[in-house]
């Protein structure tokens, strides 16, 4: 269909909390655009957008075109966002001026790596050139560690966010166990659970697993109650002398309220208005404080602690390998749609039916992922502070293998 297909150049961004594998996908699209596009001279240049759409409104592009095929092997593996991210949410008026710079750089392939605020940006910016009779084809790769896209089974970043939680949690189980206490942990998700959740394969499988950590696991998706709370961890305290705890930074009551700000007031906002719960040690501390005020149990004085995994999660470099092939497979099939004719749309990663695991990439609309939520689904919960093995049936496949450790 290269008839069809306007000649210009192609723009590359990278949006919202950058992942482990994020440059995988940046690499697919530029390895794919060179493949096809640039090969039959559709795409002259190929211009990376520093720090997104914020870079791009500024002028601020880099030529990626003849960048180095070795270097960029090498950014491929690297975490973070080797073009830099950013974390603005553009409305009618910002996306008018983006699609002001495209027409200057006379951009005709859009192609947008980040979760839903990207895919939205993706999507009014297509309307708006439709709309303006520009022709600009825009397309949205999917990356999240908080895997809440919607029309996916899963999203690139959240397998090795995943197979993280995994990791850190066996080893502080293992910690946990040898100077006992109740260690409470936190980890991101302010609207879903996936991530909190994964914590779960910590625990592995067989005999003498039944007592490892995590013993209690609470997602945003269940109203968390702060009496309840206690008594779960009273209850796993008494019966093992010890207890480790999984809770997401987006715990809520059954009012919605976020549970830091029941807890704690004059907490800070994010840039769109939201408590901030990222980077900050609010919850675990408050979380901390509620079980040590109000936990009576004889013996000794209770040992408690918090940490709040906070930013380390996102950006581990030890990435699950399923993750880093999906994530540059997700960059090729934009471009891939783009050379079919396809104006727009978004690559959804769904799995095929049958026992063994195996993926399928589709094109979504744009409007069916932008500014939308996915929550766990019911069926992935046991109860109020754990996950079913419906669930962990649906992760292991994603995380890569993990280590089996030993206690005496």
């Amino acid at each position: 269909m290269a008839e069809k297909l306007s000649k210009g150049t192609a723009l590359i961004g990278q949006s919202g909390g950058p992942t482990a594998v994020i440059n995988q996908s940046l690499v697919g699209v530029v390895e794919e655009l060179r493949a096809s596009l640039v090969k039959r001279g559709i795409v002259q240049r190929v211009y990376g957008m520093r720090h997104g759409v914020n870079g791009l409104v500024k002028g601020e592009l880099v030529d990626l075109t003849r960048y180095p095929a070795a270097k960029l092997q090498r950014v491929a593996i690297t975490p973070s966002a080797a073009l830099g991210s950013s974390r603005d949410k553009p409305d009618a008026e910002y996306c008018a001026r983006i699609l002001e710079r495209c027409k200057l750089v006379n951009a005709r392939y859009f192609f947008y790596i980040g979760g839903n605020d990207s895919s939205d940006t993706c999507r009014i910016v297509s309307e708006l050139a439709a709309g303006s009779g520009y022709e600009l084809r825009c397309f949205h790769v999917p990356k999240t560690i908080d895997n809440d896209l919607m029309g996916s089974d899963h999203t690139p970043g959240f397998p090795s966010a995943a197979r993280f939680q995994a990791l850190a949690f066996m080893s502080d189980s293992m910690d946990n166990a040898s100077l006992p206490g109740v260690k409470i942990n936190v980890v991101m998700g302010r609207h879903a659970g996936f991530l909190t959740a994964a914590s779960a394969l910590a625990r592995g499988t067989g005999k003498g697993t039944q007592n490892n950590g995590p013993h209690l696991i609470y997602c945003p998706e269940i109203p968390f109650d702060s009496t309840r709370f206690l008594q779960d961890v009273e209850r796993v305290y008494t019966k093992l002398g010890r207890c480790q705890v999984a809770v997401s930074e987006g715990i809520q009551d059954a009012n919605g309220e976020p549970i830091v700000a029941t807890l704690l007031k004059f907490l800070e906002k994010d840039s769109h208005g939201n408590v901030q719960l990222s980077g900050v040690g609010a919850l675990g501390d408050a979380l901390a404080d509620h079980v040590k005020n109000n936990l009576k149990l004889t013996g000794s004085k209770l040992r408690v602690r918090a940490d709040t995994f906070g930013y380390l999660q996102r950006c581990w470099p030890d990435p699950s390998p399923i993750d880093s092939k999906e994530a540059r497979i997700a960059g090729k099939m934009a471009v891939k749609h783009a050379a079919r004719g396809q104006m727009s749309g978004s690559i959804a990663i769904t799995r095929a039916k049958g026992r063994l695991y195996k993926p399928e990439f589709n094109l979504i609309k744009l409007s069916d992922v932008a500014a939308k939520t996915r929550h766990m689904p019911q069926h992935f919960f046991d109860g109020h502070c754990d996950v079913s093995k419906a669930y962990l049936d649906y992760l292991r496949p994603l995380v890569g293998e993990l280590p089996v450790m030993e206690r005496i």
